[in-house]
C-alpha cells in the first residue's frame, strides 16, 4: 500500500511552512508546494502555483494525497493593493483549482485558511460564524467568495472542506507588515517606536504556533458540525494595549501610540472562538505576553546570524 500525503500550498508561506513543519515532526507525510520552487529552513517546496490546473493534477496523479491544507493565496489586503484582478485570480481560482482537485480525488479533508478580515467591519460583540460577511477590501471579498467557491463543492459535490478564519497573526517568519515586529526591531536597534493611529483600534493578535495547530485539529477532527470556525489569540487589545504588553515585557523597548483608526485595517469586535474549542479541541496556547518574548528570542538569533 502507497504512503498517503497531506498536500499544502502556499508551503513557503507563514502558515503553510508551520502546518508543515508540525505534520512532518509527528511522522506526517507532505507533498509542499508553492508558486516557486525554494527551501525553507532546510525543508524543499516544490513549485507548483494553485493557478496550475495541470500542475496540481500531476502531483495527485503521482502521489496518494488524503488531505490538503490550501494556504496558496496572498496573505493580506497590504500585499499588491493595486493588483485586485490578479488576487481574485489567485485566491478564488485557486479555491476553485483546489476544490476540484479534491472533488476528482475523492474522500479528501480540505482545510481553507480563510481570514476574518473576510467579515469587514463587525457587528457588536461576540462575532460568531453566523455573522454575515461584508468584506470592504479585495482581499477580504476574495477570501469570502473562495469560502463560498469551498462551501459548494460539499454541498453540491460531497467534498469535506472546512474554512478557517483566521486572525492577524505574528511571530517567526512573518514577512508581512506587522506592528508587533516593527516594536521588537525598533527596541533591539534601541530607537522608539512610533505609530500614528492605533491608541483605541482593537486588534485580535494570534501566535502562529496557535494558527497551525487550528489547522492541524481540523485537518485531524471527522465529522464537524459547521462549514466555517474563528480563530483567533483569545486576546481583544487595542494597540495601545499591546505597545503596553511589549514595553513590559521588552526591556528598553519604547512605544508612543496615536490615536485614530488603522488605515490599513477595519475596525472588529472581539470573535466568538468557542465552536472551535467545542469541535476542534482548539484553545489559544500563547498568551501574547509569552509570543512577544518568543518572538523576540527569534528576531535577535536572526539578527545574530547575519
Amino acid at each position: 500500500m502507497s504512503e498517503r500525503h497531506v498536500l499544502i500550498t502556499g508551503a513557503a508561506g507563514l502558515i503553510g511552512n508551520a502546518v508543515r513543519c508540525k505534520l512532518e515532526d509527528r511522522g506526517t507525510s507532505v507533498i509542499a508546494i508553492d508558486r516557486m520552487a525554494t527551501t525553507v529552513d532546510g525543508r524543499e517546496v516544490r513549485e507548483c502555483d494553485v493557478t496550475d490546473v495541470h500542475g496540481l493534477h500531476a502531483i495527485a496523479r503521482a502521489h496518494d494525497i488524503d488531505r490538503i491544507v490550501h494556504c496558496g493565496a496572498f496573505s493580506g489586503p497590504m500585499v499588491s493593493p493595486d493588483h485586485p484582478i490578479q488576487m481574485v485570480q489567485v485566491n478564488i481560482g485557486g479555491a476553485a483549482n483546489i476544490g476540484e482537485l479534491a472533488r476528482v480525488i475523492g474522500n479528501v479533508r480540505v482545510v481553507f485558511a480563510s481570514t476574518a478580515t473576510a467579515y469587514g467591519v463587525t457587528p457588536p460583540a461576540p462575532v460568531s460564524e453566523n455573522t454575515v460577511m461584508v468584506p470592504d477590501t479585495m482581499y477580504g471579498a476574495s477570501k469570502a467568495a473562495a469560502e463560498h467557491v469551498m462551501n459548494a463543492y460539499k454541498l453540491q459535490f460531497g467534498v469535506d472542506t472546512v474554512n478557517l478564519r483566521i486572525g492577524w497573526v505574528y511571530g517567526p517568519r512573518r514577512s508581512t507588515a506587522c506592528l508587533i515586529r516593527q516594536m521588537l526591531t525598533d527596541a533591539i536597534a534601541g530607537r522608539p517606536t512610533h505609530i500614528p493611529f492605533g491608541r483605541d483600534f482593537p486588534r485580535q493578535y494570534l501566535h502562529i504556533d496557535d494558527a497551525s495547530a487550528a489547522m492541524i485539529a481540523a485537518l485531524d477532527r471527522p465529522n464537524l458540525s459547521q462549514q466555517a470556525y474563528n480563530i483567533t489569540g483569545g486576546s481583544w487589545l487595542t494597540l495601545a494595549e499591546v505597545a503596553e504588553t511589549v514595553m513590559r515585557v521588552v526591556p528598553g523597548a519604547r512605544v508612543e501610540v496615536a490615536s485614530g483608526d488603522d488605515p490599513g485595517d477595519m475596525r472588529q469586535e472581539r470573535f466568538d472562538i468557542s465552536a472551535a474549542e467545542r469541535d476542534l479541541g482548539y484553545r489559544p496556547n500563547i498568551s501574547l505576553e509569552e509570543g512577544i518574548r518568543s518572538y523576540l528570542d527569534w528576531l535577535k538569533a536572526r539578527e545574530n546570524e547575519q
